[in-house]
């Protein structure tokens, strides 16, 4: 059974179901023409907050191969990120920058927090992830209870990364264990099925 610690900050309760570190497996299915390139793997991601208005989220992957001793782990992939209820910054928010904020925060409770849901009763997100491939994305979304669902409102990429243009994000709580989904539109594909994976609270 999961409790709620008293101290998390009121913006974060909305997304508190997600604070842990959760670990499992999941595949990977992405089609690039008339292939389909197929892989399990290993994965574990952390929720965490600073006692600020924002979770820190860093994933990390590793390939499932029956074919090596289960001790080692091949790295597959990994991202950070931020996630926070989507609403104006005032004076008293922190930054831009390192500059602190000025005056008493506007939501400092359940009440307040109330105040910011949407008109379908869930509260919009904004997420922040980067990967280490030169890749930057800006989601766009909603968490409504213990579900969450993404879409890239921009991406970012470098001059030396792969082709990447769009992507969608699912997560959800069921049965205690993180369900989640990722599509992509990448490598001159349209936006389709690319990994998924259950994960179980492990602190």
């Amino acid at each position: 059974m999961f409790e709620l610690d008293a101290a998390v900050p009121a913006e974060i309760v909305p997304l508190s179901w997600l604070l842990g570190v959760w670990e499992g497996s999941g595949v990977i299915a992405y089609t690039v023409g008339d292939v389909v390139r197929e892989y399990e793997f290993g994965q574990r991601v952390a929720f965490t907050h600073d006692g600020g208005t924002t979770v820190q989220y860093v994933s990390s992957s590793w390939l499932l191969d029956d074919s090596i001793d289960v001790t080692e782990r091949t790295p597959l992939f990994s991202e950070i990120g931020y996630w926070r209820l989507s609403r104006q910054l005032g004076a008293a928010d922190q930054g831009p920058g390192m500059l602190p904020g000025v005056g008493d925060p506007l939501f400092t409770n359940a009440d307040d927090v109330e105040t910011l849901r949407n008109a379908t009763g869930g509260f919009d997100l904004e997420v922040t992830i980067l990967h280490p491939t030169g890749v930057s994305e800006l989601y766009l979304g909603t968490v409504t209870g213990p579900r969450i669902e993404l879409g890239t409102d921009a991406v970012m990429r470098s001059a030396t990364a792969k082709e990447y243009a769009a992507a969608t994000r699912l997560y959800g709580l069921v049965d205690d264990h993180l369900l989640w989904a990722w599509d992509i539109a990448a490598l001159g594909q349209d936006l389709r099925t690319h990994a998924s994976g259950r994960l179980a609270r492990v602190e």
